[in-house]
């Protein structure tokens, strides 16, 4: 294979890794803890936060729910976080297989 083939398969490599990049713009996660919902792009990206009507009620009357409030934000936007990882990885495996990364 020479050079120019080369250059080109780099390319189109390139083009598909940027086609994946913008397909996990699109691509919305919600993830859910305790009533708190956290919505993330396939870009890891935080789009919007909820929470529920019960779970708000139930914290702004206990002494400890802004800490409650706190720690299912924090739990929320991990798990979004990492199944926002897991579906990049995934997209991305043809383009690693293709460079010999896996």
């Amino acid at each position: 294979m020479g050079l120019f083939d080369k250059a080109k398969d780099a390319y189109q490599l390139q083009k598909q890794a940027k086609a994946i990049k913008e397909e996990l713009k699109k691509t919305h996660i919600e993830a859910e803890d305790s009533g708190v919902t956290v919505t993330i792009s396939g870009e890891q990206e935080i789009i919007n936060v909820s929470i529920s009507d019960d779970t708000w009620n139930k914290v702004k009357s206990a002494e400890s729910g802004k800490k409650q409030l706190e720690v299912s934000f924090v739990k929320a936007c991990n798990k979004g976080i990492k199944k926002a990882q897991e579906i990049g990885s995934e997209r991305m495996k043809g383009v690693f297989s293709q460079l010999g990364m896996m």
